[in-house]
């Protein structure tokens, strides 16, 4: 709407001009209109015929002066206004975007994607343009223009919302957590090692995380073990070592030799941060004290 036209006097009695032409009053001059459209086509009507004469005031055409007057008007934007969706953000490639210092969660097929996201109450809401996305996700089903796409609690620095559904491909356990890596064979040799058994892979997993050396030689000789005693006592002596920490030359074959005597795993002891290797101070409580010696013969009579 032209902010000062010629003619805006009939624009601003749009509410009069529909209440005597075109909506049927007490007076039955116009009839009931049999639906919406019917009205809708009344209007059309109206505006061809009155936008066709000439006007009392201007002397011109209305649909002339228009004319004129589209050439003096903005062209509209192809997006619309969006200053009630919120600020601006964009999507990094881990599907998260920060708002006052915390990282919330997005669904994926939006890394890239500039978002909206405002307050409401004690929610962020999250809102994507999908007609700007180059292939519309599958979570989509069939939405199309300005959708929300997450919502999540407010939270604080330090404290990410991640929602585990945005990242239906990420290897994770429920609750969020990493889930345990599972070793996968890459040659003869490290097949041959994990077909020990379920020690085998705990063994593996514990002595990459403590930075062993020479692990493959380790897992060789493992293999080298097994075929002498069994797969069954090496296996569980690698679950031993896993557990107990114990990654150096000669450990495996020790724990073998250890099991191989009757001994059970039930009175394994593992060092850890709880415990201490520092020998007790007991021996020197009673360092610097006196001590007195009796010099009194004692016999029966001074036992009595």
């Amino acid at each position: 709407m032209p902010y000062d036209p010629e003619s805006k006097g009939g624009s601003e009695s749009t509410v009069r001009i529909a209440k005597a032409d075109l909506v049927p009053t007490e007076a039955n001059l116009r009839e009931q209109y049999a639906s919406f459209a019917a009205l809708e086509a009344a209007c059309a009507a109206f505006c061809t015929k009155v936008n066709g004469r000439t006007h009392r005031e201007t002397a011109k055409i209305p649909e002339h002066a228009l004319a004129e007057e589209q050439r003096r008007l903005h062209v509209l934007p192809a997006a619309p206004h969006t200053t009630a969706l919120g600020v601006t953000r964009t999507v990094g490639t881990d599907q998260t975007i920060r708002f006052g210092s915390v990282r919330y969660s997005t669904p994926p097929g939006l890394v890239g994607a500039e978002v909206w996201v405002r307050v409401a109450a004690e929610e962020l809401v999250v809102v994507a343009d999908l007609d700007t996305l180059p292939v519309a996700p599958g979570w989509a089903a069939g939405r199309a223009g300005l959708t929300e796409v997450a919502r999540h609690r407010l939270s604080t620095p330090g404290n990410p919302r991640i929602d585990l559904a945005h990242y239906p491909d990420h290897p994770q356990d429920p609750t969020g957590a990493p889930r345990p890596p599972r070793p996968r064979a890459r040659s003869a040799a490290e097949k041959d090692f994990l077909a020990l058994g379920a020690g085998a892979h705990t063994w593996l997993i514990e002595a990459s995380a403590a930075g062993a050396t020479r692990i493959r030689a380790k897992m060789a000789a493992a293999v080298e073990l097994a075929a002498l005693i069994g797969a069954g006592p090496v296996d569980a002596a690698l679950g031993i070592a896993a557990a107990a920490g114990r990654f150096s030359e000669g450990d495996l074959t020790a724990i073998c030799d250890h099991q191989a005597t009757g001994a059970t795993a039930a009175g394994l002891v593992a060092a850890d941060e709880t415990h201490s290797a520092q020998p007790g101070t007991a021996a020197w409580a009673t360092f610097g004290a006196t001590t007195t010696t009796s010099t009194t013969t004692t016999t029966e009579e001074t036992a009595r």
